[in-house]
This record gives structure tokens, C-alpha cells and sequence, in this order.
């Protein structure tokens, strides 16, 4: 009879440790997660003559992570001046239902490479939004990051000071 309270009693403890454990683990998944993009809330300034103004920090690996908004549903951005268009990996662009267009030819730094045009009703990222933005859609990418390319970021000013980049966009 005394070995029935002691194993209850380890169990209770054993599932405490599972408890910490699963708790710890959803905490540190969160601040790795908050690390990759630093930017998960992209904050915009409006100035009184109209210009929205949004602020990155960069991330530890050197980029511009931010999340924002493609058509409405929630994408996360890699900021890349030396990509033409909008490139969203063919499995998010079949996430968003976005629309298969013409075969182009690309060139990557792994290569030629065949995409599909498609257009972007709306590409929204903190308070700048632009519509019909011209993108492309890659087989070819594994990660779930879109390159936010020149084909958006060209109706932009954009300046970086240490680790902030600074986007504006005049009304």
C-alpha cells in the first residue's frame, strides 16, 4: 500500500518535468522565431504631408525579415534589391492561390532557371501598400520566405542607417 502514494507521487512529478519542459520549449521555439524576423509587426509613421514611413530592424543573419501581406493573407518578406520581381516559392504560391502565368527564363546565382509570371492584386507591408505588383513564382524555392523584390521596392525611397532600414512611401 505505501508503493501506490510514493508512484503516484512520481508520476506527478515526472509530469511537472514534461509540463517545464513542453512550457520552455514554446517559449524558446518564440524568441527563435522573433530572432529570424525581427520585424513580425512592421510599425509605420505617417508624416504630415502623407508619407508612410516603415522601419526594419535587421536580423542577426544580416537580412530584412519582416511579415506582411500578400493578397490579404499573412507572408513573411526577405528584402532583396537584387531580385527583379516579387519571388514567392511555389508552394506558398499555391497557399495563396495565385494564378500560374506565362514560363519565363530566369537567372539566379544557381542558374537558369524556368518561373511562372503571375500579378499581386496587393503587397502590404505595414502601412505600405501597393496593387497589382509583378511577381513570379518559383519552383525552385525551399523556404517559405518571398523575396520582396525591385518590382515592389522601386515606388519606395528607401534608406539604411546601421540596422534600421527605413522604407517611405510619398502619397
Amino acid at each position: 500500500m505505501n508503493e501506490s502514494p510514493q508512484r503516484l507521487g512520481k508520476g506527478m512529478i515526472y509530469v511537472a518535468w514534461l509540463l517545464l519542459l513542453g512550457l520552455l520549449f514554446l517559449f524558446f521555439n518564440h524568441f527563435l522565431k522573433k530572432q529570424d524576423n525581427p520585424n513580425q509587426e512592421p510599425i509605420t509613421q505617417y508624416q504630415q504631408d502623407g508619407t508612410r514611413e516603415v522601419r526594419l530592424r535587421r536580423s542577426p543573419s544580416g537580412h530584412y525579415v519582416a511579415s506582411g501581406m500578400i493578397n490579404g493573407q499573412p507572408v513573411v518578406f526577405l528584402l532583396d534589391t537584387g531580385a527583379t520581381v516579387v519571388s514567392i516559392p511555389d508552394h506558398v504560391a499555391r497557399r495563396l492561390n495565385l494564378e500560374r502565368g506565362t514560363p519565363m527564363l530566369a537567372s539566379t546565382a544557381n542558374g537558369t532557371i524556368t518561373t511562372h509570371s503571375t500579378e499581386l492584386a496587393s503587397v502590404t507591408l505595414g502601412g505600405i501598400e501597393l496593387h497589382r505588383v509583378r511577381a513570379s513564382i518559383n519552383p525552385h524555392m525551399q523556404s517559405d520566405e518571398i523575396l520582396l523584390g525591385m518590382s515592389f521596392l522601386k515606388h519606395l525611397e528607401f534608406t539604411q542607417r546601421g540596422d534600421t532600414l527605413i522604407l517611405r512611401q510619398s502619397s
